[in-house]
């Protein structure tokens, strides 16, 4: 999954689909990855008789991103269907590293970015995915960079994987490293409360020597979405990344929260 060699791009030609292929293309071309467009026309009928769109999709992605997109090695697909079976298929069956959408968009199958479709892509997808909320404050491409990332975890057996895949991004960038877990706040209880912290920060220590990663260690007392997107937002992050597995959703207590982490993220989330 790592480098990200092959990256998968569902796009719906809205405003916020073109931002966010402004780190699309950031990420193929720093990893010369190969990168495949993805439309997805819902069917439809008009008059009770069939349409099929997929001529006028497939005109339409043939110019999407061009010139923009014209170093790079890119692939154009249209496919019919449900967006968010297909997006999860075609990206299993091909053996993507990484998906990349914005959370919502606002085409003509706008339903791809939002709400169900993005939970079921995040649920079922076997690759990490990334997803970015504040399109419309995607930096121009020759600014991006990525100085810090924060990679929160959860203690179940998977979480080794999310934090492999943020310790080597953020090596192959030379960012600022940071861990975070949320702990029951627990005030009323404060030797029991003391504990916890205690007892998280030795388990992620022994994580973060067992996976090689180096940075801060940050142990918070609060509810998992603010706690997590408020540390992401406090060290300046460019990147946050959580813990997922392929069938089961997001891991642990990050499990339940996880759409509510990549809604209120100051900065894109990759969902591993």
């Amino acid at each position: 999954m790592f480098p990200p060699q092959k990256i998968l791009f569902p796009v719906d030609f809205s405003d916020r689909c073109t931002e966010a292929a402004r780190m699309v293309e950031t990420f193929t071309g720093h990893f010369q990855a190969q990168l495949t467009l993805l439309n997805i026309v819902e069917p439809f009928t008009r008059n009770d008789v069939p349409v099929d769109g997929t001529a006028v999709a497939k005109q339409q992605l043939a110019t999407y991103l061009a010139q923009e997109l014209e170093q790079l090695d890119v692939s154009r697909v249209v496919l019919e269907g449900d967006p968010a079976a297909i997006i999860t298929e075609y990206a299993d069956a091909r053996r993507f590293d990484l998906i990349m959408m914005p959370t919502h968009g606002y085409g003509a199958f706008r339903r791809i970015m939002i709400g169900s479709i993005t939970g079921s892509v995040l649920r079922n997808a076997a690759c990490p995915v990334w997803t970015g909320v504040h399109m419309e404050q995607m930096p121009p491409l020759e600014t991006i960079a990525f100085r810090k990332v924060v990679c929160a975890i959860d203690f179940d057996d998977h979480s080794c994987a999310a934090l492999t895949w943020a310790t080597r991004f953020a090596s192959e960038f030379d960012a600022e490293f940071e861990m975070v877990h949320c702990v029951p706040d627990l005030r009323e209880h404060l030797v029991l409360e003391e504990d916890l912290i205690a007892g998280a920060e030795a388990r992620m220590k022994a994580l973060q020597e067992s996976v090689g990663a180096q940075g801060r260690i940050t142990i918070l007392t609060e509810e998992v979405p603010s706690g997590v997107c408020g540390c992401a937002g406090r060290a300046g992050a460019d990147l946050l990344v959580i813990g997922r597995s392929a069938p089961d959703g997001i891991l642990g207590r990050l499990r339940a929260n996880a759409y509510s982490i990549v809604r209120q993220s100051p900065c894109p989330v990759v969902s591993v």
